[in-house]
């Protein structure tokens, strides 16, 4: 029997080298006035940004731009809500990294009625409920990993030894079109490469092994571990095999969003959460630099307190996915994945989060406030104990 699952509303998709040149038409079929939320500096330093511009005045599409530095705060939001409310903006476009897409989703979501984010957020002030309307919104994504582009949730952060990262969640707040371009990504450096490749990975992984997780995620985490074992390292090392690395992390990238949008994740974005919140630490490098030790912290509870769990089975699968190969048992398929991760994590030469002035005085308040969203689809419930190794397996 397949047990009852739903799937929430998905963006339409334009997926393939070329298809930024779509946008300008896209924008159109909304209105003349857009407001492009990008990154700081790779988009509108690229040679995408001229042209992008060159075709809106073509087309009589009057542009305002907000650039976002950081992951985006609360205030950065309500800032562009109060300076383009009421500026009849018909489409918000966000062009970058996962902060570009999820300050932008939050924007749209909050133009028409110019409230601030801090009234929805969840965790944060009166949460009360979201009722839109929201602004039409297209996402671009410029790198391969966060997946925003596929979710209904703008992950907003306030960093602070006493901050929060939450997330403002509504199904308006999905992109009408997501815009996938591999060649927007050529100009993403190694270490944007490795930590956003191996968010990608762990939101695939998650997922997959989620307590949510449905036939229909199944295949699609299959598919998008299939491409990132094919993508990453082609990608990350550069030469004539980059742009077919690139198409294969940008089709993986977008299939970890629909599987974390439908599945859940798991204990490291759980633990993404503080962390990100507390010190200045990427949220891809949070991911990249624990995937391996989570993995092995949550086999070892499977098989000590739920052997049957159908996570394990998965994991195996995984293993066999990555690894190229079939093994002789589940145990020696685990063993193998655990190996694989120890090794891309070395080779892709992830910080430890000491880098970030992590400590281990500092795990107490971590762990307390990781048991989130995310770590509530973990595949079995960890300890405190457990948490904390993971934290302390990567210090």
């Amino acid at each position: 029997m397949i047990a009852p699952f739903s799937i929430a509303r998905l963006p339409r998709i334009e997926f393939g080298v070329g298809a930024m040149s779509k946008l300008p038409s896209l924008i159109a079929q909304y209105g003349q006035r857009v407001l492009l939320v990008t990154g700081r500096h790779s988009f509108p330093n690229s040679p995408h940004w001229p042209n992008l511009l060159a075709a809106l005045q073509a087309a009589d599409i009057y542009w305002e731009q907000v650039r976002v530095s950081d992951e985006p705060s609360p205030e950065l939001v309500d800032k562009a809500v109060q300076q383009f409310h009421g500026a009849a903006i018909a489409v918000v476009v966000g062009i970058g990294g996962g902060s570009a897409l999820d300050a932008a989703k939050a924007i749209a979501g909050l133009l028409p009625s110019g409230a601030s984010v801090l009234d929805y957020l969840e965790g944060v002030g009166p949460e009360k409920p979201y009722h839109g309307p929201a602004t039409p919104f297209i996402a671009v994504p410029t790198t391969a990993g966060a997946g925003s582009e596929a979710t209904k949730n703008a992950v907003l952060s306030r960093r602070s030894p006493d901050g929060f990262k939450k997330s403002f969640r509504h199904d308006r707040l999905v992109a009408e079109y997501a815009i996938l371009d591999p060649d927007l990504l050529a100009t993403c450096p190694p270490l944007q490469i490795a930590a956003n490749a191996m968010d990608a990975l762990t939101q695939l992984l998650e997922s997959y092994v989620s307590i949510k997780a449905s036939p229909f995620t199944d295949a699609l985490a299959e598919s998008g571990l299939r491409a990132v074992r094919e993508g990453l390292f082609a990608w990350y090392a550069g030469g004539e095999s980059a742009a077919a690395g690139r198409a294969q992390m940008a089709y993986a990238a977008w299939l970890s969003g629909v599987c974390l949008a439908q599945a859940g994740l798991g204990s490291v974005h759980g633990l993404a959460s503080p962390l990100g919140a507390f010190f200045p630490i990427p949220h891809g490098v949070v991911c990249g630099t624990l995937v391996s030790a989570a993995t092995r912290v949550n086999l070892h509870a499977l098989m000590a307190r739920d052997p049957g769990n159908p996570a394990g089975r998965k994991y195996a699968q995984a293993s066999v996915i990555l690894n190229r190969r079939h093994f002789s048992s589940i145990e020696e398929s685990h063993a193998a994945l655990l190996v694989l991760l120890d090794e891309w994590t070395e080779q892709l030469a992830l910080p430890r989060l000491n880098a970030y002035g992590i400590q281990a005085s500092d795990f107490a308040h971590i762990v307390a406030h990781s048991r989130g969203g995310s770590m509530k689809t973990n595949p079995l419930p960890l300890n405190d104990a457990e948490i904390t190794e993971i934290l302390r397996r990567r210090l």
